[in-house]
């Protein structure tokens, strides 16, 4: 084994300092390859025919067994692998996530027949964190800017986002992926570039190095600093997954299973209560259905919410037994002159700050004419402490030793880009303890 690993990390430090250009010629023989055992002549058919392979229980080593691309080696690829291992709580930290999500993304790249690498593009996006937000307005798993989301059909409402949510999100992500590399010639390369850059700005790019008598291939084109590293960032985490032996890298386990069930609410309930009908936490609830923005699910989505495995039968068992007053209730007022939300709220028994968040009203200003929807049933205390708590707060972060920006998105529940983008960092250089850091959070 020993022997093995030697094999390994020789091989890929001398990968790593070449330079190579084009797709083609930057594809190397595994570094494994030549420790395969070949299977004796002599072996009995009987023998193979009656064999079972051991199941796979660690999500990883599925993942690990269908990549293909981490036999491309060129130094851009070596610098993204180094800046990776520079960060070694970054899988510690998507793999506590991808106990949620990891083997769905999986599962529908498997069905699609898509490279096994697609389903670590939200590792690169987001550090596979749903609650992720740009400071461009992308957002979600795999950070869909908000035109795109529209483009590609997503609901993007007061309620709900689906690009925050984990079916609806993969499943246009894949779908625009796909087309891009119908696009592309099929080249996947190209097609993630367009997916970060914009398929135009890729298009241009080729145009011109066609016109120049120039290769039009991913690592031949002229693009935006960012796109020249996308590529490169999702092949180096190919190689630090396909070998972490090499690296000396433990990465925590996810489980080869389904993190979650579908259970139907039977219309529009408050999160607070549905965490109680399913015995689960507040916080396990938003982590499965981060699509739902507010205190309630949303009231134009079909009614059902993801669960852990095991909690959907008994919820749904509960929930039939709830009464009208139970679930969230409206109705519509129209505003007369001389109101104001404070009369309002008196009038009908809740709170302005309620009424503010269910009907997006920013300060006290509220016209004569207009209608306000005024929530009634429900436990209404509980509703205004989470709708409080949707919006992001800035807060102070004072930097500790041992800290890391990977770190301390996956402690906050944000993007590492927004860290960077919040506080003007540069990202190739050290977190210095005792540097002080603005974070924007949201209450879950």
């Amino acid at each position: 084994m020993l022997k093995k690993i030697l094999i390994v990390i020789s091989a890929i430090i001398l990968l790593a300092g070449c330079q190579v250009t084009p797709p083609r010629s930057a594809v190397a023989t595994s570094p494994l390859d030549s420790t395969v055992e070949q299977v004796p002549e002599e072996t009995n058919e009987q023998t193979v025919a009656t064999a079972t392979p051991e199941p796979v229980t660690d999500l990883w080593e599925r993942i690990r067994r269908q990549l293909s691309w981490q036999t491309i080696h060129n130094s851009q690829v070596g610098q993204a692998r180094d800046r990776f291992l520079k960060q070694p709580d970054y899988l510690p930290v998507v793999s506590e996530r991808g106990n949620y999500y990891l083997y769905y993304i999986v599962e529908e790249v498997e069905r699609r027949g898509m490279p096994m690498e697609i389903a670590l593009l939200p590792l690169v996006e987001s550090t596979l964190n749903p609650f992720a937000y740009s400071s461009e307005r992308a957002a979600g798993l795999w950070q869909i800017m908000p035109a795109t989301g529209r483009h590609l059909g997503l609901e993007q409402g007061w309620w709900y986002d689906g690009r925050r949510d984990l079916r609806d999100s993969t499943r246009v992500a894949l779908d625009y992926l796909e087309a891009l590399h119908q696009q592309f010639d099929q080249d996947w390369m190209l097609a993630l570039a367009a997916y970060n850059s914009g398929k135009g700005r890729v298009a241009r790019a080729r145009k011109t190095n066609r016109n120049q008598g120039l290769p039009t291939d991913y690592w031949s084109l002229k693009l935006p600093r960012e796109t020249r590293n996308y590529v490169p960032k999702l092949i180096a985490l190919a190689q630090i997954i396909s070998y972490p032996d090499a690296f000396s890298l433990e990465i925590p386990p996810v489980p080869n299973a389904p993190a979650f069930e579908v259970a139907g609410t039977g219309g529009q309930l408050e999160m607070a209560r549905a965490a109680q009908l399913a015995q689960v936490e507040l916080s396990t609830l938003r982590a499965l259905n981060p699509g739902q923005l507010r205190w309630a699910t949303s009231p134009d989505m079909p009614p059902e919410l993801l669960l852990p495995v095991g909690h959907g039968q008994h919820f749904e068992q509960a929930v039939a037994q709830l009464t009208p007053d139970d679930r969230v209730q409206w109705q519509h007022y129209r505003i007369e002159r001389g109101d104001s939300l404070i009369r309002i709220a008196k009038k009908f028994d809740t709170e302005v700050g309620l009424l503010r968040e269910v009907n997006g009203v920013r300060g006290s200003m509220i016209r004569a004419g207009d209608t306000l929807m005024i929530p009634k049933g429900g436990a209404w205390s509980s509703s205004l402490a989470m709708a409080t708590a949707e919006k992001p707060q800035a807060r102070g972060y004072r930097v500790r030793r041992g800290d890391s920006l990977y770190r301390i998105a996956g402690k906050f529940n944000v993007s590492i880009n927004d860290i960077i983008a919040w506080n003007a960092l540069d990202p190739g250089k050290y977190l210095q303890p005792g540097q002080k850091l603005t974070l924007y959070i949201r209450g879950s």
